[in-house]
């Protein structure tokens, strides 16, 4: 019912990025990268592998003027890493992160109104490369409380006003992430039917809390969200963006299990 996809950044870490991408493509998941800057692209593309997201950015954030200048610059380089692999999806974040997740520029306490502002202007000109790429951008969600301090309309709602009040264009959707909804807000299933509803989710991601590990391994009732999805009619991507417990085999078997009805 699901389309399943994994991240090959946190599975079969001793294989290189390509190799990643063609064990899960015989394991029957397309396959998801982050950063494609750090990554050679020919190799990837010569793999049999159907690639679902990647980082739609390299630096830049969505409110400062220099920030958006860089953002829309990166993204539009984005779209051709994408196009070469067949992508079709390009995800951000409220502000550029470093290489350990961090923000580039981080913001303490709420976003003001004038933030708020710039961002829906910036998201507004990133759904028009999208959409005249024939691309959708996805805004991730993230959590401030464990892997992301300081990031700006990190919180699943924040997401979701943005990309709906905002925007509410094809070109850009949300990257609903509940694993960092499960730190950040909770109540899963109900905020599953609040984006569903309103037709803005662009893809799902998975792990669970505590320990970013595979579906089975915390508190997440994973096969309950999969029921919940279903009867809603959600037929896209659910994707494990999670580190593998014990082995990448396991994981992805347990992954797997959870999302297949």
């Amino acid at each position: 019912m699901f389309t399943l996809a994994v991240c090959a950044e946190m599975v079969f870490r001793d294989l290189s990025i390509d190799e990643r991408a063609r064990r899960l493509h015989d394991e029957g998941f397309q396959v998801e990268i982050w950063d494609w800057t750090r990554h050679d692209l020919d190799a990837l593309a010569r793999t049999p592998a159907e690639f679902s997201s990647m980082t739609g950015y390299v630096r830049g954030d969505l409110t400062d003027p220099d920030g958006v200048a860089e953002l829309l610059r990166t993204a539009r380089v984005s779209i051709d890493a994408a196009d070469r692999l067949g992508c079709p999806r390009l995800n951000l974040h409220g502000t550029g992160l470093d290489g350990d997740g961090l923000p580039v520029a981080p913001v303490k306490g709420e976003p003001t109104r004038e933030m708020w502002a710039a961002a829906r202007d910036t998201l507004g000109r990133i759904a028009e490369l999208g959409e005249n790429a024939q691309v959708t951008f996805t805004l991730e969600n993230l959590n401030t409380a464990v892997d992301h301090p300081g990031v700006p309309f990190a919180k699943a709602a924040d997401t979701l006003a943005l990309v709906a009040a905002a925007v509410d264009r094809p070109g850009l959707r949300m990257n609903l992430d509940l694993y960092h909804a499960q730190i950040g807000e909770g109540n899963l299933i109900e905020l599953v039917r609040r984006a569903h509803g309103q037709g803005l989710i662009g893809e799902i991601q998975v792990a669970d809390v505590p320990g970013r590990c595979e579906p089975g391994t915390g508190e997440i009732n994973h096969p309950a969200i999969a029921r919940a999805l279903a009867d809603l009619g959600y037929d896209g991507t659910v994707a494990m963006e999670a580190w593998a417990s014990k082995d990448s085999d396991s994981a992805l078997d347990r992954f797997r299990a959870a999302f297949t009805l």
